[in-house]
Parts: structure tokens; sequence; C-alpha cells
């Protein structure tokens, strides 16, 4: 039974919070989360080559990570299990948003996920213990055009929920919108 799919747009042009429809009954639930057919009538014309997973104890914070182009990444994330606190940042030149946050929860007792489109910083706080997200994506990992977003920027100016517990090196260092290298338009 096809499962209706509806993309509610954000004020972030390109940014849209997904519904994914729901047949429950007495013994749970059933959603069919990605159909290409579907979500092509529905009018989503990104393809994904790669899912990404991950597990994370409450207090993680993972993010904010972004491909420079040509390997600019979409990503559809959801959480499979827990919640997490998921956030993009618009890196995009001569965008109404650009350097503006967006910030929703996702957990697993909902339908919803969120589609942030290539020229968007990812990273998300794990606001559950065990949390677990899936994320589809447009692009492969290429590391050589990885980068990451100070999380912590002042100037962005993000509200988590609640103060980080563990970062990696890696984010916790990683530069300054001032200072970040980003090449969306």
């Amino acid at each position: 039974m096809p499962m209706p799919v509806r993309f509610k747009e954000t004020d972030f042009p390109g940014v849209l919070l997904v519904e994914t429809g729901c047949a429950a009954d007495d013994r749970g639930f059933f959603a069919e989360l990605y159909s290409r057919q579907m979500w092509a009538q529905a009018g989503f014309s990104h393809e994904f080559v790669q899912d990404n997973l991950s597990l994370s104890r409450r207090g993680v914070l993972r993010g904010l990570h972004y491909q420079i182009e040509p390997h600019g990444m979409g990503k559809l994330i959801r959480a499979l299990s827990g919640a997490v606190y998921d956030v993009g940042v618009d890196l995009r030149k001569g965008s109404p948003t650009f350097g503006k946050w967006f910030g929703c929860e996702l957990n697993s007792a909902t339908p919803l996920a969120l589609w942030l489109p290539p020229g968007f910083a990812h990273g998300f706080l794990a606001i559950e213990q065990d949390t677990l997200v899936h994320y589809k994506c447009t692009e492969v990992h290429v590391p050589e055009a990885e980068r990451a977003l100070n999380y912590a920027d002042p100037a962005i100016g993000i509200q988590w929920p609640f103060k980080p517990r563990i970062v990696s090196t890696k984010d916790a260092h990683a530069p300054m919108l001032d200072q970040a290298e980003y090449n969306f338009f």
C-alpha cells in the first residue's frame, strides 16, 4: 500500500521537513520511508547515492559538516531511535538565509525527516541515550572535499538545547564562519 509523502517548506529556501505516511494498528505501525517514484511524483528530484548511520550517546555533538563543490552533499536525516536536535547552517552565498541556522528535533516517535540541500553545513546533538540517526546522501564521501564549521560560532548563534558533553577534536577546533572555506551559490 503506497504511503503518501508530504514536503513542508521552511523559511530556508530548499530546506524541507518531510512527513512520511504511516499505517498504524494494534501491532504498531508501518511506514514507507523512501520511494523514488513516489517522491518524484511529489516533486523531489534529487538522487541518493549513499546511506550513513550513526549511533550516539546523549550529549554527543556531531558537526557541523559539509563538502565543498563539486562534491556538495544533500542529506535526508531521520532519527531511527532516540532523538536529536538537528541543525543546518546555510553556506550558499547570495542566499537570503546565508549564515543563519535552522534547527528542529527529530525523534523515533514521529515519521518526520529533514532535507538539507547541498550548501548547508549539518550537525546534530543527541538528546537521548543510544540515538541512531540515518541519513541518505546525494554524494559519496570525498575526504579531500570535507569541511567543518564551528558549532559554537557566536556569529551564527545556534541555540542548542543544552551544552554538548562530547565533541570530537576536529569539530571542537573547526573554523568559525568568517574563516571557513565554502563555495556554494
